[in-house]
């Protein structure tokens, strides 16, 4: 990938992996915010869990999450958190409240979509590389063994 890229890419993983830990890590604590009064009355009809409860499990899947895009499968967790952050900001258009959240929500997934796609196009730049590195070896070998 292009150097130009990398500290983009940098940026992105660090945020998108960082942010996701420090807001699943405070689903249980609630120094940031009472994440429970985020949650849409309508979303409480279909889980069989108090609001906290259930806050503290998306918690649970928020660091997860975060800890995906640390991680070397990068691609997989932006994706994730690109969804989950949709998925927030359709909660939060429910409440009918809260809507400038709503918005920053999704301009964060279309971010964190950014970051997949900049994963995958460097998985591929070096999945490349190696290739090209493999046929000239190869090359080489061949022309030394004639």
């Amino acid at each position: 990938m292009d150097d130009r890229l990398k500290s983009t890419w940098w940026a992105l993983k660090i945020a998108f992996g960082v942010v996701p830990i420090v807001a699943g890590v405070d689903k249980f604590f609630n120094v940031l915010a009472n994440w429970a009064d985020y949650l849409s009355p309508l979303a409480l009809q279909y889980v069989p869990v108090d609001a906290e409860t259930f806050m503290r499990s998306v918690g649970i899947v928020e660091v997860i999450a975060g800890l995906l895009v640390l991680s070397p499968w990068t691609k997989a967790g932006a994706y994730v958190v690109a969804t989950w952050l949709v998925g927030i900001a359709v909660n939060l258009i429910t409440t009918g409240q809260h809507l400038d959240i709503a918005v920053r929500d999704l301009v964060m997934a279309v971010g964190a979509f950014a970051l997949a796609r900049l994963s995958a196009v460097s998985a591929e730049a070096v999945e490349g590389a190696a290739e090209t590195d493999t046929r000239v070896g190869s090359t080489t070998f061949s022309l030394g063994s004639l």
